[in-house]
């Protein structure tokens, strides 16, 4: 599945590689149908600065083919931060004396979603600790349905342990959204060295994972690195190599790809990446991304500072969390030393709804196409044809202007109308546009969750 000898060997393979052949690459990427890992190789050596910003027009174009202009917004929810793991990097690891532990009851999971609700949101990414005997899978089965039961919160994603093809039938049926886990270094012998102990020092068990859900009937996955830990350039392309594989086996890439750098974290004994990747390469790999897996969204989290995230909407990224926490009861009651790791852009909800339509984008909260059975290799049809966003970008005009309605601050709303006057000018389907106009009116007179 990760061929480590190739991608070493295209790295070295690509490091001389003339102006003119990547302007080539560039070029071929534009058509939103992807790229080799050999193109994707030479892009990772681009140092030219007229060439970065080539690279950085194409992956905007690419993004907004693809998903139009809008921004999709989510949270997190840690339901536990207790852990048998003991990665050298994470401030839930075992070792950790002094971090305060704590697991949710479904009372509390519930308490935590209403208050992520209350901010606005309509979407979030549920995360549990990796401590079987806390976290079990009726744990997190009880967690989604109490959630879904008394919040509205319309798609709940889950971040958690890799699990069995049994286990993984019971998230399916328990309504799911999306099944998030991250190898965090595809580079076994950097893996075995950042997981000394723990049923996580297992590579294999959970680079599987993902198969087992997807034979277990979970067709929406998402993966990534942890990048710091290994060199990025490698990270890159290990993980457009599982993407590959998922995609030649199962018909389903990855739904998402996320892009974490490592932070610091209390009792973290690792302070400093090992490979630290700059905010000039950081920005590169995410539009290097866009270009190589046009279908797949991008996630941002809050680990980046306010800046570099509003400048990487325009480079690839498609999804992004806001007024985060990232400890279990964080939102109720926040408690310090319970985080696992610090957080850098504490810009509230609605803060980052005004940087998204400052930047030209529009806010979306839409989760339609989890309830259209717009799913796996359907929503990947879609996406390679450059057909989602006929659905994106009105699903996002109908989500926004219910967020405006319920939760938007007075002095924001006028800006926000005129985002969904331009948007809805930018669809082209007259019927869809007209369609769109009348699901506007019946959310003024107070209907809700309308969607396309």
């Amino acid at each position: 599945m990760i061929n480590e000898k190739k991608i070493e060997e295209l790295l070295e393979s690509s490091k001389d590689v003339g102006t003119e052949e990547l302007k080539e690459i560039i070029v071929k990427a534009r058509t939103c149908k992807g790229l080799t890992l050999e193109e994707t190789s030479k892009l990772l050596n681009i140092h030219d600065q007229g060439l970065l910003e080539e690279l950085f027009q194409a992956a905007k174009y690419i993004k907004e083919q693809i998903y139009g202009k809008r921004v999709v917004l989510f949270a997190p929810l840690y339901t536990s931060n207790e852990c048998n793991n003991n990665c050298l990097y994470c401030g839930f690891r075992a070792a950790n004396k002094e971090l305060h532990r704590k697991t949710l009851n479904v009372d509390e999971v519930v308490h935590e979603a209403k208050e992520i609700e209350r901010q606005g949101h309509k979407r979030i990414l549920m995360v549990c600790g990796e401590d079987k005997n806390k976290t079990h899978i009726k744990h997190i089965t009880d967690a989604l349905a109490a959630v879904y039961a008394n919040c509205d919160i319309r798609r709940i994603n889950v971040n958690a342990a890799p699990l069995t093809i049994e286990e993984f039938k019971e998230l399916k049926k328990a309504g799911i959204g999306t099944y998030q886990l991250f190898q965090e270094t595809y580079h076994r012998e950097t893996y075995k060295k950042m997981h000394p102990t723990g049923k996580k020092a297992d590579y294999d068990w959970r680079l599987t994972a993902m198969e087992r859900a997807l034979e277990a009937g979970i067709d929406d996955l998402g993966i990534g690195p942890l990048l710091g830990l290994y060199d990025y350039k490698f990270e890159v392309l290990a993980v457009l190599q599982h993407s590959e594989y998922l995609m030649n086996k199962f018909g389903v890439g990855p739904h998402t790809i996320s892009v974490p750098r490592l932070r610091p974290a209390l009792g973290s004994a690792l302070q400093v990446a090992p490979y630290p990747v700059s905010d000039s390469d950081f920005k590169k790999l995410v539009a290097i991304l866009r270009l190589a897996v046009p279908y797949t969204g991008i996630i941002l989290s809050t680990r980046e500072g306010a800046a570099l995230r509003d400048e990487l909407l325009s480079l690839g990224v498609s999804q992004v969390s806001a007024g985060s926490k990232t400890s279990p009861g964080g939102y109720g009651h926040e408690e310090e030393k319970s985080d696992q790791f610090y957080t850098t852009d504490h810009r509230t909800l609605n803060q980052m709804i005004k940087t998204i339509c400052d930047s030209g984008y529009i806010p979306s909260f839409c989760t339609a196409c989890y309830r259209r059975c717009r799913t796996g290799e359907n929503f990947m049809e879609l996406a390679k044809e450059g057909e989602i966003h006929t659905f994106c970008q009105p699903n996002a005009v109908l989500t926004f202007k219910e967020n405006l309605i319920d939760y938007g601050a007075p002095e924001d709303r006028a800006a926000g109308e005129e985002i969904i006057k331009k948007a809805l000018e930018e669809i082209e389907d007259a019927e869809l546009k007209e369609a769109a106009m009348a699901k506007l009116k019946l959310i003024e007179e107070g209907q809700r969750d309308l969607y396309f």
